[in-house]
């Protein structure tokens, strides 16, 4: 249904909206068979340290000295390190609607997303983000991670704006449905075609 309130403001996630998973499970197990790790001790480990990881509180080569180099390896850190960065790519579709949008309609553009700030830092500057992004509300940046409702009432207070101007696009619906408990618009994105016919219910068409 189209909001009487006018938009003012995209919400966007990251991976699985305008990129791939920066580090997700597939990620996680092409590692396991690049590099020899032990899978079922790495997924344990991970899944013990990245939370910290996300929120800032580890830098990333001290996520990978309790996940990965634990003991003596044949490779390197920065081999190990290249190859994550490796694993993003982008959605251009995306990346483009998003662009046109903002100029079109002169929104603010905020990323709301979980990500560990090596990462994070890498994917913005390696994809172009930051050329039409103006606010990053990330969990390493802000110290807290979705689903934590208090990433969205401070991504709402560095935006200034109110719930019902905002249109927020994220790929995992729980998340969509955290943000809605706060009055803000949520598509949870599948595809491109979706999210387009989505967004035109909220009065914004390329």
């Amino acid at each position: 249904m189209k909001k009487d309130t006018a938009i003012t403001t995209l919400f966007l996630d990251i991976g699985g909206v305008l990129l791939t998973n920066g580090w997700d499970r597939a990620a996680r197990k092409l590692a396991v068979q690049t590099f020899g790790l032990d899978a079922p001790e790495t997924e344990e480990r991970h899944h013990l340290t990245f939370d910290t990881y996300e929120v800032g509180k580890l830098t990333l080569d001290e996520y990978l000295s309790r996940v990965v180099f634990y003991e003596n390896r044949s490779f390197t850190p920065d081999q190990f390190k290249e190859f994550m960065f490796a694993q993003s790519s982008p959605y251009p579709e995306m990346i483009e609607l998003v662009r046109n949008l903002k100029e079109k309609y002169r929104l603010k553009i905020a990323i709301v997303n979980n990500e560990g700030r090596e990462l994070n830092t890498h994917r913005i500057k390696k994809f172009g983000i930051g050329q039409f992004v103006d606010f990053f509300i990330s969990s390493c940046f802000v110290h807290y991670r979705k689903p934590d409702a208090d990433i969205y009432r401070i991504a709402l207070d560095i935006a200034q704006v109110s719930p019902e101007e905002v249109v927020y696009l994220e790929d995992r619906s729980m998340f969509v449905d955290v943000a809605g408990g706060l009055g803000i618009n949520g598509i949870c994105h599948n595809n491109y075609a979706a999210t387009l016919a989505a967004l035109e219910k909220f009065g914004l068409r390329i």
